[in-house]
């Protein structure tokens, strides 16, 4: 206790070395806890399951076409639960859902799940029994499961609604269960049905569930794969037209959710904000170096009245770690605002809420442990340097006893400062401009003057022959007579938000292995598809007016099916078909070729879908998107107007995904601005922070070198000279520092080489102009020491030797 009253004296004493110091690491600590924060909730801590590290997923795999995590179809599920490896097994499978018991009609995203999902899980509802084995199978009464968010908000939180029969397109249903709070598996979903009311218990090739197991205790995730590899060897040959080559595997339960992508960035960020808190420790580290040459007599004097070298080491390191925990609660201020800003970049339906971050307990503690063990280690050695050389040359007034040794070792911390800054800045800015090379990415059309929505048309509202298409086309009619609107298309896709339908196709003239058939995007439009979006037809012609409303054999194709397809000839002419679906049986004719237009969501690394657009009637989908070309102003502001159009048409239609084309091309990439910005910030910290590391050595070195500077001014020195010799200094080891950065900052551009767009890992222009930059703000922190050493007067200088 009382080597740490000294030291907080010491420290109050010493106010402007306490507070340079206690800046450089709070910032270093608040940047890390922040990003540990994340790397935590994200990366480290146990999903909110019962034993979650014995949840896996089953996907499935066919090596042939390129498929490794695939879904797994609802009788493949079936045939694979009763595995002894594993407890038992479980799926899902998304779906939006209307609700439509007496208040305005509203689209939810739910889910099909197994009856035994959630209790595999250890998830009990807070309310209600949940689903029984006799819920989940086909012609049982209809029941459904509600979120705990949804319950509150249409609901009321009604401690009433179990065994309350509600409307769930069309269908009147058993409310059997709340989920707790902030449960919404497998994302953001509302209320869930059983699976068999949604998925086709025939179709073994509609692998679209997502299931989980649960190992029994003591099973590997080998011992699981081998089982499932065998159950579906023996799938394969029993059903070889649809599962041949198909298999199955597992994946842990984070690999699952969490993809590859995510923690790998997250893993940057890490090393990013821990290349920022090692400058911030360099810089302390340099304080200290300097602290302690200035307090040589002062552990002089200790040592002659009798303090042991370890105590002195020890009193030194006392004032390291008191420095650094003044510094945590500054830095956890930071790491508060840092979380919450980064949250605020984020959209709400676009974090999973098993995720959650925030500077808990664990976030604090790391902070104390950073503090402390950075302490420590950047603390010894200028605590050990303090404490070595001559009794006798250190109480001599004016000696410098290991001076070069300690400038030295100063000049190797600026030059690692320097370094490590470059990798920072060099990996910030190939994020940044990578983001904004993302932000002019061509989509294939001006999404400025357009807006979007959807509709869901129920199969028991809309079960009759060419029912959607006759709503749609009334719908249609009515959103171009607005005022304002240039156009407006149907379809079962909406530009940049995905959608539409896909098949296999048979090309007329081209053989092709059965089941090895190519996969294209087949999308049913209205007429004014093309004249929405502004796009022209590159060859041929646009489809009639009619042809969006009748069963006619043509369609439209993209420039990659039209050049993969028919590669040494006009695709206008060209004929194909689907494999299977309700227009398998249909030949259609390419009457046209359009340029590729981005139909789903942003994809950097992703080459463009073979396509064609063929009859909306061939595609008339529950889900409905519609597109709508405003002729002036900001399309938000029709939105009103496109409500009332369409519940003019049916007022029991829900209206749900209303979105700017603009707003959905800039969601398509969120993640990067998100990474730009973040990057950014550790880029902009480091810079900070090494350009205080140049500034304080070269101004400590001019305090060292007064007398020297004072005989060289005696001696007819000019200004400019004594400012080249110090300014040399500076741009030298700043120099040094950039050739190491640059030789260190390719390994981290080549391992983030997948986030870039359009972008080389080795730009040169990144790398040159991060380098210029770094020079020029070491060259601005170098000149004020330089200046102010123009400034000494030779004869006091040389009066105080």
């Amino acid at each position: 206790m009382r080597n740490i009253q000294l030291a907080i004296r010491g420290l109050w004493h010493a106010k402007g070395f306490a507070a340079v110091a206690g800046l450089c690491l709070s910032l270093g600590i608040g940047l890390n806890t922040t990003i540990f924060s994340i790397v935590d909730g994200v990366l480290l801590k146990p999903f909110p399951y019962t034993e979650p590290d014995r949840l896996v997923q089953v996907v499935s795999i066919n090596q042939p076409i390129g498929v490794t995590e695939g879904g797994i179809s609802y009788a493949d599920l079936r045939d694979l639960a009763p595995a002894s490896t594993f407890v038992g097994m479980g799926g899902t499978q998304g779906r939006s859902l209307t609700l439509t018991d007496g208040a305005n009609p509203e689209r939810f995203l739910g889910a099909g799940v197994s009856w035994n999902l959630f209790p595999l899980m250890g998830v009990v509802p807070a309310l209600g029994p949940g689903f029984r084995a006799e819920d989940d199978v086909p012609g049982a009464p209809a029941t459904v499961i509600l979120s705990d968010a949804l319950w509150r908000t249409r609901y009321n939180a009604d401690p009433g609604i179990v065994g309350r029969s509600i409307t769930i397109d069309s269908v009147p249903t058993t409310v059997v269960g709340v989920m707790p709070e902030r449960f919404e598996f497998p994302q953001s979903q509302k209320l869930w049905l059983p699976i068999s009311r949604l998925a086709d218990p025939r179709a073994r090739d509609a692998r679209g569930m997502f299931v989980i197991g649960r190992l029994a205790p003591g099973v590997t995730l080998e011992h699981a794969r081998a089982e499932l590899v065998s159950v579906t060897t023996r799938l394969a040959d029993e059903y070889p037209d649809s599962n041949r080559d198909w298999i199955a595997g597992v994946l842990t339960l984070r690999e699952a959710l969490i993809p590859d992508q995510v923690t790998l960035v997250i893993w940057l960020m890490m090393a990013g904000v821990t290349l920022v808190l090692f400058i911030a420790c360099s810089n302390v580290a340099n304080l200290l170096l300097a602290r302690a040459s200035a307090r040589r007599r002062e552990m002089a004097v200790r040592t002659a009245l009798g303090a042991s070298r370890g105590q002195i080491v020890r009193q030194l390191l006392i004032e390291s770690v008191v420095l650094a925990l003044v510094a945590v609660p500054f830095g956890l201020l930071l790491a508060e605002v840092g979380t919450r800003l980064i949250y605020g970049m984020m959209p709400v339906d676009q974090v999973p809420y098993y995720i959650t971050w925030d500077v808990d307990a664990r976030s604090r503690a790391w902070a104390v442990f950073v503090a402390a063990s950075t302490a420590v280690l950047f603390g010894l050695f200028p605590a050990l340097q303090a404490t070595r050389g001559s009794l006798h040359d250190d109480l001599k007034e004016g000696t410098r006893g290991n001076s070069a040794r300690r400038s030295l070792l100063r000049s190797g911390l600026v030059v690692a400062q320097v370094s490590l800054a470059l990798v920072a800045l060099v990996g910030a800015l190939m994020f940044v401009q990578s983001f904004r090379n993302l932000d002019g990415y061509d989509v294939g059309f001006d999404p400025a003057p357009l807006v979007t929505l959807r509709i869901a048309m129920p199969n028991e509202t809309y079960g009759g022959e060419d029912a959607r298409a006759r709503r749609v086309q009334d719908i249609l009619e009515r959103v171009e007579a607005l005022s304002g609107v240039e156009a407006a298309f149907a379809s079962n896709m909406v530009p940049l938000q995905a959608g539409g339908g896909g098949g296999r196709v048979i090309v007329d003239g081209r053989p092709s292995e059965p089941g090895r058939e190519p996969f294209i995007d087949f999308i049913g439009v209205t007429p004014h598809y093309l004249r929405t979006l502004g796009v022209t037809v590159a060859e041929g012609s646009d489809f009639s007016e009619t042809d969006g409303w009748t069963r006619t054999d043509v369609a439209i194709v993209n420039r990659t099916m039209a050049e993969r397809f028919w590669p040494n000839r006009s695709a206008v002419g060209g004929r194909f078909r689907l494999v299977d679906g309700d227009a398998s049986p249909v030949w259609f004719t390419a009457v046209g070729v359009v340029e590729d237009v981005q139909t789903d969501n942003i994809d950097p690394g992703s080459q463009p879908s073979p396509a064609a657009y063929v009859s909306y009637l061939y595609q008339q989908s529950l889900n409905t998107g519609f597109t709508v070309r405003v002729a002036a102003g900001d399309p938000a502001a029709a939105t009103s107007a496109l409500r009332e159009a369409i519940r003019a048409s049916d007022p029991n239609l829900p209206i749900f995904q209303v979105a700017t084309m603009e707003e959905l091309r800039r969601l398509g990439y969120w993640e990067f601005a998100l990474f730009g910005w973040v990057f950014g910030v550790i880029g902009f910290g480091g810079l900070l922070l090494a350009s205080i590391g140049v500034y304080g050595v070269l101004s400590y070195a001019v305090s060292q070198r007064v007398p020297e500077i004072g005989v060289r001014v005696a001696l007819g020195a000019t200004p400019g000279s004594v400012i080249r010799l110090v300014l040399g200094h500076g741009l030298w080891l700043a120099g040094i520092g950039e050739v190491v950065g640059l030789v260190l900052a390719p390994i981290l551009t080549w391992t983030s080489r997948s986030f870039f767009y359009d972008l080389s890992p080795f730009d040169p222009f990144t790398f040159v102009s991060v380098a210029l930059f770094l020079l020029a703000v070491a060259t601005v922190a170098s000149l004020v020491p330089a200046l102010r050493a123009t400034r000494i007067d030779p004869l006091v200088a040389l009066r105080d030797q």
